[in-house]
């Protein structure tokens, strides 16, 4: 491949400032990739997701646990009440207590907890897939928005490349001017370029500030702390599949299997599924377990000799224990029940909208970013043509103008346009790889540089 003049100067300039670069404390796309994944706020909101998730799950597998629980109270009674000894109403004065102790349990319920149990299972596999896209994601953003710094560098050197040709040339026309070879008109032409040339700089420097601040949002990294990409050798060298290997339909077939929200919306299914079953087996008879255990002590206790009973006596002798079988039985409750079991069955439906919804657009996603890397390997095609054309251009005109033949304005044109060309040919390179990562990432969900 052909390289132009201001091409070399800009890899030179390139070049030679990675020695400095490395001194300091810079930044490689394995360490944003993996510093991301550890701050990342979205990612750090989908790892709760994932635990409340489990958490739900737990909590429906020790709901197959009895519940067991305890009470005591104590009060003083002042005015009639019964007797112990006589049962008949007496004017007395005591303090009473007394303790209970009751266990709930479920023996048949038509499966409705083990299917909850299923269900919150499929929940929490779900989410795994979901964190598992939300961290591919962040890798795949942070991946482009590390080639964006590293585009955005290279198109300042660019415009600081041009910046210095026009100034060389305003201090010629100057020289030129003075010695009364060419009319003071193109000294002011020059000016105006070079005014202009400093614009299209600042405009490139502030895209880089900008594309700086992107990736330190992914990076969830402070806006004062100083970032410095670890520029690699030769980005345009890196191992990229040919696109002819990269055709829709095997991408989509891979990503059919690879790729984590396909996997998490075949879950939901399964999760819904399971819910419908667990909330129409509440329409059912359930049968249970309940016992319970009872006692009682007060102060105006006596034997028959006229002594205190002693409190531990009391607490044996007023001991009550039960257990039972409950059989509960839904007659009419609103049609709550019912209405319940009809909105999980078509939840399951929904569940089946969004996954034909997401595959939907994965394909279209796939085949927008198929035709978006043909007509980007076209545009790069056309702008390296383009760049030969403007250069073989320049330099005739750079020999023209040098020797008067050739005014100022059109050299300017001339100037621009291999300049234009320049930018536009590092552009579409820049936006080549873009789109191939692209369809690695949809094929094999990585991103490498």
């Amino acid at each position: 491949m052909r390289i132009s003049r201001i091409t070399g100067v800009i890899l030179i300039l390139l070049f030679a400032n990675i020695t400095s670069a490395v001194a300091q404390d810079t930044w490689s796309l394995q360490r944003c990739v993996d510093y991301a994944l550890q701050n990342n706020l979205q990612v750090k909101q989908q790892v709760v997701q994932k635990r409340l998730a489990e958490l739900t799950l737990q909590q429906s597998r020790l709901n197959l646990i009895p519940g067991l629980n305890g009470s005591m109270n104590g009060g003083y009674t002042d005015g009639r009440s019964p007797s112990p000894q006589t049962n008949t109403y007496v004017n007395q004065s005591y303090f009473s207590s007394n303790a209970s102790l009751n266990m709930q349990g479920s023996i048949f319920n038509w499966f409705s907890k083990a299917n909850t149990i299923a269900a919150n299972r499929f929940d929490v596999e779900s989410n795994s897939f979901l964190l598992e896209k939300a961290r591919n994601d962040l890798a795949f953003n942070v991946a482009t928005a590390f080639l964006q710094i590293l585009l955005n560098n290279e198109q300042v050197k660019v415009n600081e490349v041009q910046v210095k040709l026009t100034s060389s040339n305003l201090e010629n026309t100057k020289k030129l001017v003075i010695a009364g070879s060419v009319p003071e008109s193109n000294q002011a032409d020059l000016e105006a370029q070079l005014a202009s040339d400093s614009t299209s700089l600042v405009t490139a420097q502030n895209n880089v500030i900008l594309s700086i601040l992107q990736m330190k949002a992914y990076l969830n990294l402070g806006f004062d702390i100083p970032f410095q990409p670890d520029i690699p050798e030769n980005i345009f060298s890196l191992p990229m599949a040919r696109l002819d290997e990269m055709a829709p339909e095997m991408v989509y077939s891979a990503a059919q299997t690879n790729y984590p929200l396909v996997k998490s919306d075949e879950l939901k299914i399964q999760s819904a599924t399971k819910a419908y079953k667990a909330t129409r087996a509440q329409m059912y008879p359930s049968l249970g377990i309940n016992g319970a255990m009872y006692t009682t002590y007060a102060n105006n206790f006596f034997t028959l000799a006229g002594k205190p009973i002693p409190f531990n006596d009391q607490v044996s002798n007023n001991l009550q224990k039960q257990i039972g079988l409950g059989l509960s039985i839904p007659i009419f409750g609103g049609w709550q029940a019912r209405t319940a079991t009809s909105k999980a069955k078509v939840n399951i439906y929904s569940q089946q909208l969004v996954r034909d919804l997401d595959n939907q657009k994965l394909k279209q996603d796939i085949y927008t970013a198929h035709a978006n890397a043909v007509a980007a390997l076209q545009k790069y095609n056309a702008s390296t043509t383009g760049v030969m054309a403007a250069q073989k251009s320049y330099d005739f005109a750079t020999k023209r103008f040098n020797l008067g033949l050739m005014n100022t304005i059109d050299y300017i044109t001339t100037q621009s346009k291999l300049f234009r060309a320049q930018i536009d040919k590092v552009s579409a390179q820049y936006d080549y790889i873009f789109k191939m990562k692209l369809l690695e990432y949809y094929r094999d969900q990585k991103i490498s540089l």
